[in-house]
């Protein structure tokens, strides 16, 4: 049975982590290069044009140039990217509106297997 994910219909901010999501986890350091998950690349390219799209990693500034190239080759959609941020926990902190949305929603997924829940926009 495939997961579903039920949120409302207002435009998103994605946060989305690069190794092991987006990409092969450490690839460019194990295998001299990244490697793109093709799912991820899909599930990038049909989000809505007014949602945007963040990506953190821990990679550090030196590795920009070299990753910022990667993406631009593949066409990775993204509207921001911080390099820099520590290996631990990402921990995202929001507010609940007084409808009762609740305006932060987090998604693990199992390393370098990219799969998310079906999203369903309608509350």
């Amino acid at each position: 049975m495939e997961e579903k994910l039920i949120l409302s219909t207002l435009p998103k901010t994605w946060i989305f982590d690069l190794d092991g999501t987006i990409l092969k986890h450490n690839g460019y350091k194990t295998d001299g290069e990244d490697t793109l998950f093709k799912e991820a690349k899909d599930y990038l390219d049909k989000l809505p044009k007014e949602d945007r799209i963040l990506i953190l990693t821990s990679r550090l500034e030196a590795d920009r140039e070299k990753t910022m190239k990667f993406l631009r080759c593949h066409s990775i959609r993204f509207d921001d990217i911080l390099f820099g941020m520590p290996m631990g926990e990402r921990i995202v902190v929001n507010d609940r509106k007084p409808s009762g949305l609740d305006m932060a929603v987090a998604l693990n997924i199992d390393r370098d297997r990219f799969r998310l829940p079906q999203i369903i926009r309608e509350k």
